[in-house]
């Protein structure tokens, strides 16, 4: 018990940019609220929940997905407007639309790179057909239709004027990273073993195809100068090399190019802190290590010296390539959209619409496989918890107090404030943050007043419980998905990165940083994946054996990548331990 509970206290400490973000969040979920307070608008903890799921640190990120979703949102609302009007009389017809619209959704999210915001489509307008049963006369579905839609709209035109406002600049991000990096290398180096450095690792799995994505958006809208957007993308490329070459060090370096490492790097540093271009460090001719030339060769790009020609890794197309002929995809959405209907089917028939949350818990708790979705209803449920146990002390000992719109914001802002400072910490914990906040506002926010009832608390509890039973079954006795495809699949993807940069000459393969990055990234997702093993039925949980090879397996691609990347086995070699890996992960 103590491991898992050092590990949590380990994942909600602070880190560069975590405490803005989660004050950012909470003060946009109580500006959103106080709208919906004013106006009207049904469902203020559904745009909430919205805004946590969506809000990133960049800006410019979250303006360009408030715009998307605003623009998904009339477009539906538009092809729904036929179906509620054909719809509103029929119940059962009613019923197979909501069917139809999720399972569309929940497919091209699985399927595609749309991912999770597929899913909250889904949510978005099955919920809303679902008002229906809410409408008494046929006028009232307009309205009901407009206020669902206010649901979506509002928060996302919130977003994008307080990301305007008070948002964070890619550029500065960027910039953090960068130095984040280096500090991390220096860090690593001055250790004296940073082949087993801990930080280093987990930069190299984190994905750096993101970061290079940030640079090119800041030059796609000049952020920056134009000279200054060209060096921001190759300083994303540079760093992660940087950290490559750092994991390749030996752990007996010479003590005297170790101090030279290190006086370049703290150099590096001192310069980009004060806003300057740092000096380009000597590289030797031949160096005893090529991790260490490599080293020095990225510090030098980062100076301002010329990078080369940058090999690309292969962009992954929108649609998955066996998007149509993978049963998985279309298995996961029928899951999810049956277990969906079945909970919409519960508090309609009990005629208990209080405990709808067990609907919304359905789109927003399940994943491609068992174990990740088990584990994201342990979160939910801990998340659940919290955040009601929250709202309803809450709601006993603060909303009695409330007396102005600012009152509320500034218990909205509190409660927030708890779950996003969760949410923005590491994947293992951060859904169980989405989760309080939710819970949190789901008990507080109650109607358009204040109120000290705790039934509408008790009832969507109970609905999120509902919820979780639901997934559960269903996901554990319907066409279980096993980690072990997911892992397989992610180290697959992982050798085709090393077989490429395997391909090239060696005197090109530090170009391939791209590659090397796709590489470390899969790695990483594979890695994550099975420390979740331990929580998928034993049914389709892999065999001892099975898992002690895939963890072998992932240390050797990992391994591997680093020898092919220096050159440091004859080609020859490095096929064969390619072949053999990839039949391997195959069997």
């Amino acid at each position: 018990m103590a491991g898992p509970l050092s590990q949590v206290i380990a994942e909600l400490k602070p880190f560069p940019g975590r405490a803005a973000l989660t004050w950012r969040i909470a003060l946009l979920c109580a500006l959103v609220s106080a709208t919906a307070m004013l106006f009207q608008t049904p469902e203020a903890a559904i745009s909430c929940y919205l805004i946590i799921f969506l809000m990133k640190p960049d800006a410019v990120q979250n303006i360009v997905t408030a715009i998307g979703l605003i623009v998904l949102v009339v477009l539906v609302v538009i092809a729904l407007i036929p179906l509620i009007n054909a719809t509103a009389e029929s119940p059962l017809l009613r019923l197979l639309t909501i069917a139809l619209v999720s399972f569309v959704f929940l497919f091209l999210g699985a399927a595609s790179q749309l991912g999770e915001i597929g899913g909250v489509i889904g949510l978005v307008f099955a919920f809303m057909l679902t008002l229906v049963n809410m409408a008494p006369v046929p006028d009232a579905l307009t309205i009901g239709l407009r206020y669902a839609a206010y649901m979506a709209l509002m928060p996302m035109a919130w977003m994008i004027a307080f990301n305007l406002a008070l948002g964070l600049s890619p550029v500065h991000l960027l910039r953090r990273v960068l130095l984040e990096r280096l500090r991390t290398c220096a860090d690593a180096i001055e250790g004296g073993a940073p082949g087993h450095d801990a930080a280093i690792a987990a930069l190299l799995r984190a994905d750096n195809a993101a970061a290079e994505k940030q640079a090119g958006v800041v030059k796609l809208l000049g952020l920056a100068a134009r000279d200054d957007t060209a060096q921001i993308a190759r300083d994303m490329r540079a760093s992660y090399r940087l950290a490559l070459a750092t994991s390749g060090l030996p752990d007996n370096l010479d003590p005297t190019r170790q101090t030279q490492l290190l006086d370049a790097l703290r150099a590096a540093l001192t310069a980009l802190n004060a806003g300057e271009r740092p000096p380009v460090p000597p590289i030797p001719d031949t160096a005893a290590e090529p991790s260490e030339r490599e080293a020095l060769s990225a510090l030098a790009v980062i100076a301002g010296a010329p990078e080369g020609k940058v090999i690309d890794a292969p962009k992954a197309p929108f649609f998955f390539s066996d998007a149509l002929s993978n049963p998985a995809y279309q298995r996961f959405a029928l899951k999810t959209t049956a277990a969906a209907v079945v909970c919409y089917l519960i508090y309609t028939g009990l005629d208990w619409p209080g405990i709808h949350t067990a609907m919304i818990t359905c789109y927003v708790a399940a994943l491609g496989t068992t174990g990740e979705t088990v584990h994201k209803l342990g979160l939910r449920i801990i998340g659940c918890l919290i955040g009601a146990t929250m709202g309803m002390g809450a709601i006993l000992f603060v909303v009695p107090q409330l007396e102005t719109i600012g009152g509320l914001m500034a218990l909205v802002f509190g409660g927030v404030l708890v779950g996003a400072w969760v949410s923005t910490g590491p994947e293992r914990i951060a859904y169980g943050g989405v989760q309080i906040a939710l819970a949190f506002l789901l008990t507080v926010l109650q109607g358009f007043g204040p109120t000290i009832s705790l039934d509408a608390a008790w009832d969507r509890v109970v609905g999120i419980l509902l919820g979780n039973v639901v997934i559960y079954v269903i996901f554990t006795r319907l066409w279980p998905v096993s980690i072990e495809g997911a892992v397989r699949m992610h180290l697959q993807v992982a050798l085709a990165g090393v077989k490429r940069i395997a391909a090239l000459a060696p005197k090109l393969r530090a170009h391939a940083v791209p590659d090397v990055a796709l590489v470390g990234s899969e790695i990483g997702k594979a890695t994550e994946l099975m420390a979740l093993l331990p929580l998928e039925p034993i049914g389709i949980r892999p065999q001892p054996p099975t898992e002690a090879m895939l963890n072998a397996v992932t240390a050797e691609i990992g391994q591997l990548v680093r020898e092919v990347y220096f050159a440091r086995i004859p080609d020859a070699a490095a096929w064969m331990h390619i072949n053999r890996l990839a039949a391997t992960v195959a069997k």
